[in-house]
């Protein structure tokens, strides 16, 4: 399991200049792609891209800068901004032959996801996310001593330098710790697994950290771009997270009913890592929208 999700072929698949994307691809049908979330890659989606793969062309990629995927050395706030990932998931779908394809992210790989409707809308027919908001909305929520749950933000938030150098001191405990306090359930992120994750980001420090630093700059411009046009996402969407809106003290249906028109949006009782610790429950979601 370490290696890769059974039954999955694995393609190298260029998207842009000197980037080509480590993919798991299954399945026949109607495609869906499926975006990973932090610290972790497309091995996250392994009950879940399984299930799918019954009727749907299931396509999981290592996001830029992270898993077997390239990662480009930052060369300016464009490098890791979400506008280039998104642009990396439409290359990757039509060098796999689809158009248009659903689209379902978690995390890191939700952001990308959103971007990609707002960017895309042509070719992403539907849309999920998985424990986040929109990255605007995410900054505005934190505040006080309970934005302290999103410290490794402001961490990663700074200048290239510190923030890779102190996670570099010891990256195991650094990314381990999301791995444990983001869990409900411990088992459902069996240790091989584990071992993948932490060995993967071991080895993407400079470039996940770049991925968090466009979020606090260019990710931001952008979607303040979007708001102040009036874009909004024109495709069925879909949004399950944990209750953070009791934790921090918003209403997160209402934050995405701003950018969505139709949403349909559930609060699930799972960990962060919803997609492994509670497959069954994100399978229906998916499918529910699939049909929509």
């Amino acid at each position: 399991m370490s290696n890769g999700i059974p039954g999955f072929a694995y393609h190298r698949v260029p998207v842009a200049d000197g980037v080509a994307l480590n993919t798991a691809v299954a399945g026949t049908g109607p495609a869906i792609v499926l975006l990973h979330g932090f610290p972790q890659t497309h091995l996250m989606w392994r009950h879940v891209a399984a299930d799918l793969a019954a009727d749907h062309t299931v396509i999981c990629p290592d996001l830029r800068g992270y898993g077997a995927s390239d990662k480009p050395a930052e060369t300016g706030p464009d490098t890791y901004s979400k506008r280039t990932m998104a642009a990396d998931v439409v290359a990757l779908a039509r060098a796999l032959g689809h158009e248009r394809f659903a689209l379902a992210g978690h995390d890191r790989g939700a952001l990308v996801t959103f971007r990609a409707g707002l960017d895309h809308p042509a070719a992403v027919t539907h849309l999920a996310t998985l424990d986040v908001l929109p990255t605007l909305d995410m900054w505005d929520v934190m505040h006080g001593v309970s934005a302290a749950v999103g410290w490794h933000l402001y961490l990663m938030a700074q200048p290239p330098g510190l923030p890779e150098k102190m996670i570099a001191a010891d990256p195991d405990a650094f990314f381990g710790t999301f791995l444990d306090q983001w869990i409900k359930n411990p088992a459902a992120i069996p240790a091989e697994t584990r071992a993948a994750y932490l060995s993967a980001c071991r080895e993407a420090i400079p470039s996940i950290v770049a991925d968090y630093r466009a979020s606090a700059g260019i990710d931001v411009a952008h979607d303040t771009a979007d708001r102040d046009r009036g874009d909004r996402l024109r495709m069925p969407v879909t949004v399950v997270q944990q209750d953070w809106g009791a934790a921090l003290g918003y209403d997160a249906a209402a934050l995405w009913r701003a950018w969505a028109g139709d949403l349909h949006h559930h609060t699930t009782t799972a960990g962060h890592f919803m997609a492994e610790e509670a497959p069954a429950e994100i399978i229906k979601h998916l499918r529910d929208l699939l049909t929509r």
